[in-house]
């Protein structure tokens, strides 16, 4: 996916290093509680960073878009097919040095994030991170099991 123009202001390099950040952490919190690490997928990629393009071009912050797309449809308009379980983690944050260091530990502090992270069944996962023009950073973390 081309970056969107709050990502090319915040660099397509530092978008795909955060990115790749935040994936490391959550594997390793998934290892350090003895799950298997997730593998990076790109499919997924691309549907996370168009859900946090999209919450920071429209400023909103939420699971389902709103023309009322949750991401079962957004997964299923992309072509994400052979699934037995999705799920998504997403977090916004403004003015920390480390926006994925600080989303992981947050989600590693809510009950509902921190059970997609450590569920066993899922072995795919990628993070899509956009920035809004006022500095917002919105990350989408999507899971799969195949």
């Amino acid at each position: 996916m081309a970056p969107t123009m709050t990502d090319a202001a915040m660099g397509i390099g530092e978008i795909e290093r955060l990115e790749k950040r935040a994936f490391e952490l959550v594997n390793a919190e998934r290892v350090r509680n003895g799950e298997n690490p997730l593998v990076w997928d790109e499919d997924l990629c691309k549907l996370a960073r168009e859900h946090s393009s999209n919450m920071a071009q429209k400023r909103f912050f939420d699971h389902v878009t709103p023309d009322g797309r949750d991401m079962v449809a957004r997964a299923r308009s992309q072509g994400i097919q052979g699934w037995h379980a999705l799920a998504e983690n997403i977090a916004l944050n403004k003015g920390f040095d480390d926006p994925a260091g600080l989303a992981v530990e947050r989600w590693m502090q809510s009950t509902r994030h921190r059970t997609n992270i450590l569920y066993a069944a899922f072995n795919r996962s990628a993070i899509g991170i956009a920035r809004a023009a006022d500095g917002t950073v919105y990350l989408t973390q999507d899971f799969v099991s195949r």
